[in-house]
């Protein structure tokens, strides 16, 4: 377990290091960029704006800077949303977490119970169609599926029952809650499906390896129906792989989907993300994917730790 530990905490390391190196290599002027209007058209002025953006300085003056702020908790000042990076991250997180964690929760409840259906069905006309569905939608990208959905239910040519863009609307006669909930339907439904196909397959996967397994044979053997024999006995072990995968996707929870978030206009981090690559605002890219690299880490830890508590074969081995 220690071991597990130190490895994460030296990817961790690893990780700020090639953040902080792998944007400043980027194309573009954040000075030319961020500067207010008119300022572009005064060298004196741009000169001024890239000293206090730490431009000219020594690489290794400024990668000092950047991990004794980073010891201290501190991520630099955004160029672009003029405030601490902290601050700019803390808002944007929560509408993340709500708009990928709901469609992850979904995508794993619909997806396993799927799988289970077709797999322990192998070979079915039901089988066939649900995976030929899940391949297609796994395909699919969930951007482009996104615009899709925006053509159909929210444009003015289209149905236009749910909201283009945003995540609530001031002039809107609804409860908070209510709103926020009608301008996810759409996000929601572009990401959700797109993960059910996921779940589907790893979870069809898994129940036909279980199918025909001996310990099931003995519990036929006992009189047990088979849709008994199924939930009591096959799921369990085929549940396995795809909690692994769902412990796994809770890293990208935070990380959200960039694609999704932009073309919904999405106030989290994804669009916060496309916002700061558009710069280049370096500071925030390094504390966006900081963030979005320690979420992943800490999640994969999390499912090696716990994984020998779930299976015993792996505790014995």
């Amino acid at each position: 377990m220690a071991g597990k530990v130190v490895g994460a905490a030296v990817l961790l390391l690893f990780v700020t290091i090639f953040n902080y190196f792998l944007f400043r290599v980027m194309p573009g002027d954040p000075a030319k960029t961020f500067a207010p209007r008119g300022r572009n058209d005064d060298p004196a002025a741009l000169q001024a704006m890239r000293e206090r953006m730490g431009q000219g300085k020594p690489w290794w003056e400024k990668f000092l800077l950047y991990l004794d702020n980073l010891a201290h908790g501190e991520l630099e000042h955004s160029y672009s949303q003029h405030q601490p990076v902290v601050d700019a991250i803390a808002e944007r997180f929560w509408p993340t977490v709500l708009l990928s964690g709901t469609a992850l929760v979904l995508a794993a409840v619909i997806g396993m119970w799927l799988g289970a259906r077709a797999g322990w069905r192998h070979g079915s006309r039901f089988d066939r169609a649900t995976s030929a569905t899940s391949l297609t939608w796994y395909s699919v990208p969930e951007w482009w599926l996104g615009l899709i959905l925006i053509i159909v239910f929210a444009s003015k040519s289209g149905l236009g029952l749910f909201p283009v863009s945003g995540m609530s609307d001031p002039r809107s006669d609804l409860p908070y809650w209510l709103d926020v909930a009608h301008h996810m339907v759409l996000p929601v439904t572009a990401l959700t499906v797109v993960y059910i196909a996921q779940y589907t397959l790893v979870m069809r996967s898994s129940i036909i390896d279980e199918r025909y397994a001996d310990y099931l044979a003995a519990a036929r053997a006992k009189g047990l129906r088979d849709d008994q024999v199924r939930n009591r006995h096959a799921l369990r072990n085929a549940l396995l792989p795809s909690l692994t995968q769902l412990f796994l996707s809770l890293g990208f929870v935070v990380s959200g989907a960039i694609t999704i978030e932009t073309v919904f206009s999405w106030p989290g981090l994804g669009l916060l993300s496309e916002q700061a690559l558009s710069g280049p605002d370096y500071p925030l890219l390094e504390g966006v994917f900081l963030v979005f690299s320690a979420a992943v880490i800490v999640m994969n830890l999390i499912a090696d730790l716990i994984y020998p508590l779930i299976d015993p074969r792996v505790r014995a081995a």
